[in-house]
Formats: structure tokens, C-alpha cells, sequence
């Protein structure tokens, strides 16, 4: 699979980086009394996330509920937006072909995300705890 590549590529591309980076993170993840994902919270030095926490589901309506937390979707963009940055900032003075790979991964997680959206949408399941 395409995602297990992507995983696979960025672990690679990080062992072959002799720097450490990371500064360690924290993750809790929960589950409902039915075994459903229910939220959680993943923490590193300068930022916690609170994830969803539920289906977004439809009250009664096509509307969905607000949402009560992040979703995986926005944290991938708010990273590549980060190495977008790097790219442009100073007049591209930290620009770097491992950033433009790093966008360009994140892109395909991006597009993997939305065909699944697209998929549980289309057999009509999206913001539900109905499988896959």
C-alpha cells in the first residue's frame, strides 16, 4: 500500500540522517465503551493536540456536529505547511530537496486521506463508528 510506503520511506529517510531530531512525544489514545476511537491526546515540546473525540455523525440533518477536537487531516497540513515555510522563508535561504520530498509525501498522505473520505462518503459511513 501507498501509506505503508510513505511510512516505510520517511522512517528510512530519518535512520539515514545521522542527527536525532525528535525531542519525544506523548500519546494517549482512547476508546468508547463499544471499542470505537474516542478521542486522546498526543503532546511534544510546543504543542498538544486534543483529537476528536466521536463520530462527527448527523443530528436529524445533513449537517454534522461541530467538532470537539483535531483530525489527522489538519495536523498533516499544518506540518507540510511548516516545510512550506522552510521552502520560502529568507528568499528560499532553507530551502532543501529533503523538505520539497518531505511536501511531496505529505501531499500523498493528504490525497490517501481524501480518497477515504471520498470512499466512506460514497457507501455512507463517513462520521460514523460503521466500518471500513
Amino acid at each position: 500500500m501507498l501509506g505503508q510506503y510513505i511510512i516505510q520511506h520517511l522512517t528510512e529517510t530519518v535512520k539515514k540522517r545521522k542527527e536525532k531530531m525528535k525531542q519525544g512525544h506523548f500519546e494517549q489514545h482512547w476508546l468508547d465503551e463499544d471499542g470505537n476511537p474516542a478521542g486522546g491526546v498526543s503532546t511534544t515540546r510546543g504543542a498538544t493536540i486534543s483529537w476528536q473525540n466521536g463520530p462527527l455523525g448527523r443530528v436529524g440533518t445533513d449537517e454534522r456536529v461541530e467538532p470537539n477536537g483535531a483530525f489527522v487531516e489538519d495536523v498533516v497540513a499544518m506540518a507540510k505547511g511548516r516545510f512550506e515555510f522552510y521552502q520560502e522563508a529568507s528568499d528560499g535561504k532553507f530551502a532543501c530537496e529533503e523538505n520539497a520530498e518531505c511536501i511531496k509525501l505529505l501531499e500523498q498522505v493528504e490525497a490517501i486521506c481524501q480518497a477515504r473520505t471520498r470512499r466512506r462518503v460514497e457507501a455512507g459511513v463517513e462520521g460514523t463508528h460503521k466500518g471500513n
